[in-house]
């Protein structure tokens, strides 16, 4: 039988102690219900043939593009035909560009390891020595270098979020592809399964290490080396749901980046942009990165999910804003993966309610203002 929560709930709005609740009991932030199971494992599928894409592209510019000032063919992942061409000016092809929103967001907001290690003096030196071989004895390059040293160093420090981000998603991108075959076979039967699934895979990826190294002129530069131990879980994962998920930055076009004009807070601290709180109307206008994100899962959608959007009042009308909805109730669940994994003790677990629920309340009440509430009926 379900015990009623103590008095530190008091502090939630009734709709959140409800979610509270169902944490406390195993379940998810999202509703345990066919149709959101069906949404969800759906548009993971399509999801993670999506990433698979973006991985592989991410880590071809990290290993092939490094410090290019033109990279006029960073999308090509190194194969460059008339026929790619022509698909790439026709618009026919994966957004990569929603990729590179992601990882500037990583970028920009920072946390876990790999953020650390980009201002010590061993990082420091060892991207110096790269941009020292890339720019070649280039007399022109080097002026503008000791005029601006910030600049390349800065770059070097985007290309290594490339490379982590990559990594990251090569991970994420099978995981969820086996979500969808498990459901296939009758294996994936709730959200609580969806959820256990994917918490199973971060955990099993948890250590695995983050390193980069990039070659010059036939010679190898190490800017992520493995004795930094930096590793997936917590120095790639949990960065990517604070960046990704819950912070990110406004899109331009919407709100104005002057800062006189005050349309944001100064305080990164305070951004609530990320994929959790995202309007999926404005995400169905043209110019808003996720946008890029729905065309390219569009393409991938299974067939069951397809009729399901076909089954709704304007059916495929407006079908990129009902895949953000149902792309934004599988991040619910990616994040309540994300929830349990940090948790103190099981949240399922009755003999430590208590401690679970003082580690709930904070994550509750910063997405109180996030979709969570629209997501419940």
């Amino acid at each position: 039988m379900t015990t009623t929560l103590s008095s530190p709930v008091s502090v939630l709005p009734p709709a959140l102690r409800v979610i509270a609740e169902r944490l406390l009991n195993g379940g998810a932030l999202l509703p345990d219900t066919p149709t959101n199971l069906l949404e969800v494992v759906g548009i993971l599928k399509s999801y993670g043939v999506v990433l698979g894409a973006y991985e592989r592209n991410l880590r071809a510019i990290a290993e092939g593009q490094f410090l290019e000032l033109f990279p006029f063919f960073k999308y090509f992942n190194g194969e460059i035909t008339w026929g790619k061409l022509l698909r790439h000016w026709w618009h026919d092809r994966i957004n990569y560009e929603f990729a590179e929103y992601c990882l500037r967001a990583m970028l920009t907001h920072g946390g876990g390891g790999v953020d650390a290690y980009l201002d010590t003096p061993e990082f420091i030196a060892a991207a110096e020595q790269a941009i020292q071989a890339k720019l070649g004895g280039n007399p022109v390059l080097l002026l503008l270098h000791r005029l601006f040293p910030e600049f390349l160093l800065e770059q070097v420090r985007l290309m290594v979020y490339y490379q982590v981000l990559g990594l990251f998603w090569q991970v994420m991108s099978p995981l969820f592809l086996d979500l969808s075959d498990r459901y296939d076979r009758g294996e994936i039967t709730s959200i609580r399964d969806v959820v256990e699934h994917i918490q199973a895979g971060l955990v099993a990826a948890a250590a695995r290490p983050l390193t980069y190294s990039v070659a010059i002129k036939g010679q190898t530069y190490v800017l992520l080396p493995g004795h930094a131990h930096l590793t997936f879980l917590r120095d790639a994962a949990v960065p990517y749901v604070e960046a990704v998920f819950l912070r990110s930055f406004p899109f331009m076009g919407v709100l104005s980046y002057n800062a006189q004009a005050q349309h944001f807070p100064g305080d990164l601290s305070q951004f609530t942009y990320g994929a959790l709180y995202a309007d999926p109307l404005p995400i169905g206008s043209a110019g808003i990165p996720p946008t890029l994100l729905m065309q390219d899962m569009r393409h991938y959608l299974p067939d069951y999910l397809r009729q399901f959007y076909r089954q709704s009042l304007r059916g495929e009308d407006d079908l990129r804003v009902q895949i953000c909805q149902s792309f934004q109730k599988s991040m619910f669940c990616v994040t309540t993966a994300a929830i349990r994994g940090l948790a103190p003790h099981p949240l399922g677990d009755p003999n430590h309610r208590e401690e679970n629920l003082a580690y709930l309340i904070p994550w509750l009440q910063r997405l109180a203002g996030s979709r969570l509430l629209m997501v419940q009926g």
